[in-house]
């Protein structure tokens, strides 16, 4: 093999390696991004949550909602 033949396929190695990284440096953002809208979204809805259960305690036991589970009968 010639010197220049040599650098050609260094160039080359170089060049795939370097897109790699800018490739995994984008795919590392969007994930970076996905988690932190998600972590937003978990937030509010613990936020969401405990005022339900705010909601909730404030209510008088005669005032909730029935539930049908708590009314089927004993054979089922």
């Amino acid at each position: 093999m010639h010197d220049g033949d040599e650098g050609k396929e260094m160039d080359e190695r170089l060049t795939k390696i370097e897109t790699k990284i800018a490739l995994s440096e984008d795919l590392l953002e969007e994930l970076n991004l996905a988690v932190y809208r998600q972590q937003q979204q978990i937030d509010r809805l613990q936020q969401q949550v405990l005022e339900l259960a705010r909601q909730l305690a404030g209510v008088s036991p005669a005032d909730r909602p029935r539930d049908l589970r708590d009314e089927i009968p004993p054979h089922y």
